[in-house]
């Protein structure tokens, strides 16, 4: 019954606003990496939710001394059986209960199917449940991309895993791995958006690419697209382009806290997209920062 009562009032305070309210009472089911050292996975996204005043129960899809791309890593990844003895817990204690669910890294596709059938009963106990996945695969260096995931991953994301989200965030390469089509220019990203929309998805954020935006190649392009059904029948589409400057410097985690944040952003302003896409947050940097962001919308039928 408390649960009960809390996810109530999360929802209305999704529709009537004011974040410091709302998020108090809403619960997120973050699964996704746990380092060591350093800052990714959940160490990334948890605590920035959990500021923002949001319920966070992270599960740890593997846990590793550090991410990765080091030349050295140890650790254990959890196993679908693992997972599903984490879940019925939670389901004995009648605290499996959530507003959202948000997925990132792992490396076992079994895992993730088991993530597949935790998001579909969760949405069966609350239609407003929102999931939003970040299909960490791979990503492009020098033009080129590759995979860091295990190969066999690609299918349960597309067939599984995109089908059930409400919001996913591919970088470019991973858009492209989901739809088999090549981007090289704005228009074949509006199509392959367009794709991931066919697929499931009411929201896509291609959260980085390599095209070349109208402020010079220092700047680093992402897409976002949401397409909403109105009460007619009739479908409408928001586009957003964001050209940002690029950094000299190599981070991680940066895909995993921008999912996190734009869960934040979905809570507070569900039905704007340009808002949900940390406008804010470049809004307020470039009030501190010289260097210029640029960002268009448009809207199509």
């Amino acid at each position: 019954m408390y649960t009960h009562i809390l996810n109530t009032a999360c929802r209305y305070g999704r529709s009537a606003g004011g974040m410091e309210e709302a998020e108090a009472r809403c619960r997120v089911l973050s699964i996704q990496s746990h380092v060591v050292c350093g800052y990714v996975g959940n160490k990334a996204a948890s605590f920035p939710l959990q500021v923002l005043g949001f319920e966070v129960d992270p599960v740890n899809s593997v846990q590793f001394s550090n991410h990765t791309g080091y030349a050295h890593w140890k650790g254990q990844m959890l196993n679908s059986d693992e997972l599903h003895e984490l879940y019925e817990g939670l389901k004995l204690n009648n605290v499996n209960h959530y507003d959202y669910v948000l997925t990132g890294y792992t490396r076992d596709a079994s895992f993730l199917a088991t993530v597949v059938d935790i998001v579909q009963e969760l949405k069966l106990q609350n239609s407003d449940l929102v999931y939003v996945c970040d299909p960490v695969m791979g990503d492009k260096w020098k033009g080129e991309g590759s995979m860091y995931v295990p190969k066999e991953l690609l299918p349960v994301y597309r067939d599984r895993v995109v089908p059930v989200a409400d919001i996913i965030t591919p970088n470019q390469f991973e858009a492209e791995l989901l739809t088999g089509r090549k981007i090289h220019t704005e228009k074949e990203a509006l199509e392959v958006m367009d794709m991931l929309h066919a697929m499931g998805p009411e929201t896509v954020v291609i959260t980085s690419s390599d095209l070349q935006g109208s402020l010079g190649s220092d700047f680093l392009i992402a897409l976002g697209s949401q397409r909403k059904t109105r009460a007619d029948g009739t479908k409408v589409t928001q586009r957003i382009r964001m050209e940002s400057p690029k950094v000299d410097a190599d981070f991680v985690g940066t895909g995993d806290l921008f999912a996190a944040m734009l869960l934040a952003w979905t809570h507070k302003h569900p039905n704007n997209l340009k808002r949900r896409t940390c406008h804010q947050l470049l809004r307020k940097t470039k009030e501190k920062n010289s260097r210029v962001y640029h960002t268009r919308i448009w809207t199509t039928r």
